[in-house]
């Protein structure tokens, strides 16, 4: 199993906070989500890593060299300005290597437990889901009919029994990455340039038969995405304290 995190965006809704760099060298706990990210990873047995970069690429590699790693790869957009669907797609390579793929999102402050959820489940295709969702068009959604997810957006169109937030973190097997892949590459294809990696998630989702796509219920569990300036505040004062001692 490997790990494939997308750290290439600019962030322009989170304002001045980062000082220009990219969000993933944001500290907690006196460690970047770079750091955390890596040190969680390996504490779950995954040492296949690549981040792809874009914004503010060489703080990135300096930030690497700072921590001494060196098995971490890195995969350059040069069009990170775009959005993230592009990213995933200069990532296709790696997805598709052979092998289940974890596809995280590297703005998240989280426990590893959640981490936990993905590589010991018996899916070998999965969202993660949290019920504890704020209401309007910000989170992402997952909504679920008879137990299976049955659509992916911000603004929900197929019918469903309940919907919660999607953290960010996604497990694939090799099959489904592949499709995955052609899906930005047909959004892309259509001049969508813009749009999220997530719709192309959406894509496969939904041209997919009932039971291939899984989710696990993490509601309860301590995670942030960082977006805009106050989710800096809450990440630092209400979520930190909750994380599990069990990362290092």
């Amino acid at each position: 199993m490997r790990a494939v995190i997308l750290a290439a965006g600019i962030g322009r809704r989170i304002g001045n906070v980062t000082e220009g760099k990219p969000k993933i060298l944001l500290s907690f706990g006196d460690r970047s989500l770079l750091e955390r990210h890596l040190t969680m990873l390996r504490a779950v047995g995954i040492s296949e890593i690549t981040v792809g970069i874009g914004h503010g690429a060489e703080l990135i590699k300096s930030e690497l060299v700072q921590l001494g790693e060196t098995g971490v790869e890195l995969v350059h957009n040069p069009n990170y300005q775009q959005g993230s669907i592009v990213t995933l797609s200069c990532l296709c390579e790696v997805m598709t290597r052979g092998g289940d793929v974890l596809l995280m999102d590297g703005d998240v402050l989280y426990d590893r437990r959640m981490l936990k959820r993905l590589t010991d489940s018996q899916q070998g295709n999965l969202f993660l889901l949290d019920r504890d969702v704020e209401i309007g068009e910000e989170p992402m959604k997952l909504a679920i009919r008879d137990g299976q997810p049955v659509d992916f957006r911000k603004t929900l169109e197929k019918e469903h029994d309940y919907y919660g937030e999607s953290v960010g973190f996604f497990r694939f097997d090799q099959t489904l990455a592949r499709d995955l892949c052609e899906a930005a590459a047909e959004i892309i294809a259509a001049g969508q340039h813009n749009e999220y990696m997530e719709e192309a998630i959406r894509n496969v989702l939904l041209a997919s038969a009932p039971g291939r796509i899984s989710f696990e219920d993490v509601t309860g569990l301590p995670w942030i995405e960082i977006d805009f300036a106050e989710d800096v505040v809450r990440a630092e004062s209400r979520i930190l304290p909750l994380l599990v001692n069990e990362d290092r």
